[in-house]
């Protein structure tokens, strides 16, 4: 039952996700100690423009890195890290980074998740074990994403910008929505995106799934639900964003501090023709 749940999921990311999976030779960094670590480069955006290859990458905990990795990484020029995994996550997991490079920690949200000596996420998950009420929170956002934006504002050219959480799929997917919709991309490119983590993280989550159901004491089910990337999940977000602010991109100006002139700005350096 649980193969036969996985590989649906998968099928229906392939399906849905076509034309970000079909580019995945260039937008897919093979690391060794690493399963979705990606470009966000390559999309097109309303008004015929694309985001830029080899400007910014997502990716999932980069704690088993290996040396030949990290070569690559200073390969690709990334010289600032954000790492949104909390405290007991990146004590439990220490990143590896390239020589140089900055790395900023943005916890917020994120506080309690990885602490041992909590043993009761089972409980606290809603009757669905859906994450939408997650994707919904859109509290801890200003904290989390901003200095992303502030940073890719800053960055020095010839640099590139990496982020990450553990599995680089809600963390993180939530911050490559804000900044391709920031960016122009449509909002059914960006779920595409999004969805797309099923397809690259289909062997770990088939790892991850068994060890959740015996540490946890929760379903099959439950713990599918945790690691899949379901549209509706960032549609929440997207839906929670435009009711409290009336649209997303009130809410870029308002929180994430990109004004016209700003947003203009990040757009003149990372869109090409």
């Amino acid at each position: 039952m649980l193969k036969w749940m996985c590989s649906l999921v998968v099928c229906m990311a392939v399906l849905d996700s076509h034309a970000q999976v079909a580019d995945s030779a260039k937008r897919f960094v093979r690391l060794d100690g690493t399963v979705n670590f990606r470009d966000i480069g390559g999309y097109a955006t309303k008004n015929g423009m694309h985001v830029k290859w080899g400007k910014i990458y997502r990716s999932d905990a980069l704690n088993r890195l290996f040396d030949n990795d990290l070569k690559k990484l200073q390969d690709l020029d990334i010289s600032f890290v954000a790492d949104f995994r909390g405290p007991f996550e990146a004590k439990a997991a220490p990143d590896r980074l390239p020589a140089g490079a900055v790395r900023i920690s943005l916890p917020a949200g994120s506080e309690h998740i990885g602490d041992s000596s909590n043993k009761t996420l089972g409980l606290q998950l809603p009757p669905d074990s859906s994450l939408v009420s997650f994707y919904r929170n859109t509290a801890p956002f200003r904290e989390r994403y901003k200095p992303v934006f502030d940073a890719l504002l800053g960055l020095q050219a010839g640099n590139a910008l990496l982020y990450h959480c553990t599995a680089g799929k809600d963390r993180t997917g939530i911050a490559t929505a804000l900044i391709l919709y920031a960016l122009g991309v449509d909002k059914t490119v960006i779920v595409q995106d999004y969805i797309a983590t099923n397809v690259y993280r289909r062997s770990a989550n088939a790892k991850a799934i068994p060890a959740m159901v015996k540490g946890y004491g929760i379903s099959e089910k439950v713990a599918g639900n945790m690691m899949a990337a379901r549209e509706e999940y960032i549609e929440a977000t997207f839906s929670s964003l435009e009711e409290q602010y009336g649209s997303i991109d009130n809410y870029l100006k308002k929180e994430m501090g990109l004004n016209k002139a700003k947003r203009k700005q990040l757009q003149a350096l990372y869109l090409t023709e």
